[in-house]
């Protein structure tokens, strides 16, 4: 996936969003979303690259545990075909719960 589909697959979950962070006192009220690459996997042999594959985080952060807002994530990313893995954690610094989205493109 290019960086502008990821971003249009994010724009269709219809929150706000950023990529890696908002800027300093422009953050949204919760729920709003943001997305970054934190590393990459490449398959190369013989000095050359073969294969490319980015890691993609997309974090969901609400100031309270919504299941509808999640499954609306969720069916972007299913209409995508991705494989994605799920976790979840209380930021009690934030006040907000980041539900944490992890999948290759």
């Amino acid at each position: 996936m290019t960086h502008e589909e990821v971003m249009e697959m994010v724009e269709k979950m219809g929150l706000p969003f950023a990529y890696d962070h908002f800027v300093e006192g422009e953050s949204p009220d919760p729920p709003f979303v943001v997305f970054l690459y934190p590393n990459s996997s490449y398959f190369a042999a013989d000095g050359k690259v073969y294969f490319k594959a980015s890691r993609l985080n997309i974090e969901l952060y609400t100031d309270r545990k919504n299941v509808g807002l999640e499954e609306q994530a969720e069916a972007v990313l299913d209409g995508y075909g991705i494989y994605y893995e799920k976790s979840e954690v209380w930021i009690e610094s934030e006040k907000l719960y980041e539900v944490l989205y992890e999948m290759e493109v």
